[in-house]
Order: structure tokens, then C-alpha cells, then sequence
């Protein structure tokens, strides 16, 4: 009977149901392929020219066309790889950041004769002193925030309704619109919520793992600093050529000068506007100015979100704390104005160009290490990135991603003008 229906397709047509050479056999397995014997292959258009498939091979097996597959298989596996193994590659990434910042310190004390093992448990210790120090330090003020953080939200809740109210109204008529277009007669369906974890063991679990992360990158900062050029002075000693030895001494010695500047600088301008914050915060007579001014410190880390953050975080205060709203709304715009004048003048002014990145590659590189590490990745994106660049920067086969990474210069922006 199928094979009567195979006779019947019409020529051309691939008929699904028929398989002659296999059913012949009497092999009736599923992973037998069905073909029709009495399909035809169209024949090509007058005047189309032929295939060349031997050019496409070609290309295909060409080392370029290697290589760039290879490539971005490559990245692909080391994002997934970074993404699955982050709660290991996140300490050992702030032990190394840290390194970098810390290593100038160790060779200061160094050469006034202090060997480098006890140099670097001074630093990790005075290290462990200033953050317990500051951590007890905010632990009153942070307190009483949380504990007046209900009302405060309610008191804010109650001044911002005359700013919400035309959107409110606008929401009302549009509810009232959408209840007069439903179809009569309709009931609306069961809602289910999942509820997750509850916030006892999120904060309890969340300690215990930052716990846990921070006493690893303390103990493996320490061994950083204390074995100073050791992965240096094994590297030079496994290469075999005494050209290839200056050209890694030159890269590693300039890549850590460079790390190094950029970190000191940005924690130089950090420091600087949270002590400006903490005296305007102060002049504006807002409770725990100083804390203000931490607070502010740390989110700079964070390019514009952080920006952003401390000005809804500013403006709720305010808010709470004032009686008027126009005294209310100072302390986000102080803020805001300190952080233009600090993002458009200091810091071009002690950052050089090659040590900046452009807003595409911040915005975007914030992104990724969001997904990847979540807020900590947040805190690392900047840092990450341009050491990054900064290898790139020495490095002659990256160079160009470097130079994508960077900002463009006066020299350029005067050949584009031109």
C-alpha cells in the first residue's frame, strides 16, 4: 500500500511516508533515513553561475577562518567559565587588585630596611584595622537609620503625593478607561506567588559567605604581598631566550607602575570628594555627615549608577529630615554639582588619557560584570577593565583592544575634524 502511495507522488515532490530502499530490505528502523526514488533535483536557471564550493573550503579551512573561530569559541568559554566560577574568582580578583595597590607600600617600607614578609602583615594588618575600625565606627549611625527607615519612608511617602499626584490621576483615568472596555462577564484568574527565602536567611546566609570571602582574600593578599617577585623571577627563569626575559621584565614592571597609579588616583579622587561631601552634607546641616561622605566614596566606585544611587538616596534623606522641600532637595543637588565638577575636572586632571576609558566600553563593561558577579562585579567592573586595558596597552597583539577601550585624544578628534 505504500509503496502504491510512493507511485502516486507526483515528480518533484519528496513524499514523507515512502521509503523504498530500506523498507525493501524489510529494515524498519527509525533511524533509517526515508527517502523518495522518484524525487528530482531542479536544474539550475539559464545563466546563473556555478557554485564555487572549492573558494568556500578554502576559506573555511584557512588559518584565518581558524582562528577566528577559535577565537570566539575561546571567549565564550572563558565568559561562561568566569560566570560559573565566580565565588572562587572573586576573592582571588580583589586579593590581586589590592596587591596592585599595595605593592608600592611594601617596596617603600622595604627599603628603609624592613623585610618584606613583616612589611606585608604591618599593611594587611593596619588593613584589617582601619576597615574594623570603620565598620564599628558606622555601625551606631547605620542603625538608627534602619531603625527610622519605616517612618522616614512614610514621612517621604506623604511629602512627594503633591509631586505624584498628576501621574496618579493619569493612572486612575486609564484604570477607568480599561474597566469600561473589558468584556462583561469576566472574572479574573487565581494569581499564584512564589514566595523565595526569607530575609533572616538571605542576610544570614549573605554574611557568612562575605565572611568567608573576605578572610580569603586577607590570607591571600598577604602571601601576594609577601612573595613579591616570585611569579616574576619564575617566569624569567622558565623562558628560554634572554630577549624574550627583558621584554617580560619590561611588560610586568610597567603594566604594575601603571595598575598601580591608576588605583592610587582614583582612590586619591574618591577619598577627596567623600571629604567634600562630609563638609557640605555638614554646612547643610544633615545628621552624620561623615557617614554621607563614605557612603559617597564607595559608590564612586561605580560610575554613574553610583552617581545616581547617592542622589535618590540623598534626596529620601532630605526629605525626612527637612520640614520644606526646597531645603529637602539641597543635599542631592550639592552632591550632583560635586560630582560634575570632580567627573569633568579632577579627575582628567590627575588621570591621564591613557589611563581613561570611554562611556561605551564603562557602560557595557558594568553590564557584563553585573550578569557575571552580580553587585560585587558591580564594584569591580571599572578597576577590572582598565587593568585590562592596561595590559592590552603593552601588549603588541592586543593593542588594539586598548585602544578601542580608550577614549579618543585631541590628535584624533583634530584628523576626524579635518
Amino acid at each position: 500500500m505504500r509503496r502504491r502511495a510512493a507511485r502516486d507522488t507526483a515528480p518533484g515532490e519528496a513524499s514523507l511516508t515512502a521509503s523504498a530502499p530500506h523498507e525493501a530490505s524489510g529494515d524498519d528502523s527509525v533511524l533509517a533515513p526515508e527517502v523518495d526514488p522518484t524525487a528530482q533535483a531542479e536544474p539550475p536557471a539559464p545563466g546563473t553561475a556555478p557554485a564555487r564550493l572549492d573558494h568556500l573550503e578554502s576559506a573555511i579551512e584557512s588559518p584565518r577562518g581558524r582562528s577566528v573561530g577559535i577565537t570566539v569559541l575561546a571567549v565564550l568559554a572563558v565568559i561562561y567559565t568566569i560566570h560559573f566560577a565566580r565565588s572562587f574568582l572573586l576573592p582571588i580578583t580583589f586579593a590581586v587588585l589590592l596587591d596592585f595597590l599595595l605593592s608600592p607600600l611594601i617596596r617603600a617600607l622595604h627599603r628603609v630596611r624592613i623585610p618584606v614578609p613583616v612589611a606585608s602583615g604591618i599593611v594587611v594588618l593596619a588593613l584589617l584595622a582601619l576597615l574594623g575600625g570603620g565598620i564599628y565606627a558606622a555601625t551606631v549611625p547605620v542603625q538608627g537609620w534602619i531603625a527610622r527607615a519605616p517612618r522616614a519612608l512614610a514621612t517621604a511617602n506623604e511629602r512627594l503625593r503633591r509631586l505624584r499626584k498628576p501621574v496618579e490621576q493619569v493612572t486612575h483615568t486609564a484604570e477607568q478607561v480599561e474597566r469600561a472596555t473589558a468584556v462583561g462577564g469576566t472574572t479574573p484568574g487565581r494569581e499564584v506567588v512564589v514566595r523565595g527565602p526569607s530575609l533572616i536567611s538571605r542576610v544570614f546566609g549573605t554574611t557568612e559567605a562575605l565572611l568567608a570571602g573576605m578572610l580569603e582574600v586577607i590570607i591571600l593578599l598577604y602571601f601576594l604581598l609577601a612573595v613579591g617577585d616570585l611569579f616574576l623571577q619564575k617566569l624569567i627563569k622558565v623562558l628560554p631566550q634572554l630577549r624574550d626575559k627583558k621584554t617580560a621584565v619590561r611588560i610586568a614592571r610597567e603594566t604594575e607602575v601603571s595598575i598601580s597609579t591608576y588605583l592610587l588616583t582614583v582612590l586619591a579622587v574618591n577619598i577627596g570628594e567623600g571629604l567634600v561631601v562630609a563638609g557640605a552634607m555638614r554646612l547643610l546641616h544633615m545628621p552624620t555627615p561623615w557617614l554621607w561622605g563614605v557612603v559617597a566614596a564607595l559608590l564612586e566606585f561605580i560610575p554613574y549608577l553610583g552617581a545616581l544611587t547617592m542622589v535618590v538616596v540623598l534626596g529620601l534623606a532630605g526629605l525626612t529630615t527637612f520640614p520644606s522641600l526646597g531645603h529637602a532637595l539641597l543635599p542631592p543637588a550639592v552632591f550632583l554639582a560635586i560630582n560634575l565638577i570632580q567627573g569633568n575636572l579632577i579627575t582628567p586632571l590627575f588621570l591621564s588619557e591613557r589611563l581613561t576609558l570611554n562611556p561605551v566600553a564603562i557602560f557595557v563593561g558594568l553590564s557584563l560584570w553585573f550578569f557575571l558577579w552580580g553587585i560585587p562585579g558591580v564594584f569591580l567592573a571599572v578597576p577590572v577593565l582598565a587593568t585590562f586595558k592596561i595590559f592590552c596597552d603593552h601588549i603588541e597583539t592586543l593593542a588594539p583592544i586598548g585602544e578601542f577601550l580608550g577614549r579618543r585624544d585631541e590628535e584624533e578628534r583634530r584628523q576626524v575634524v579635518r
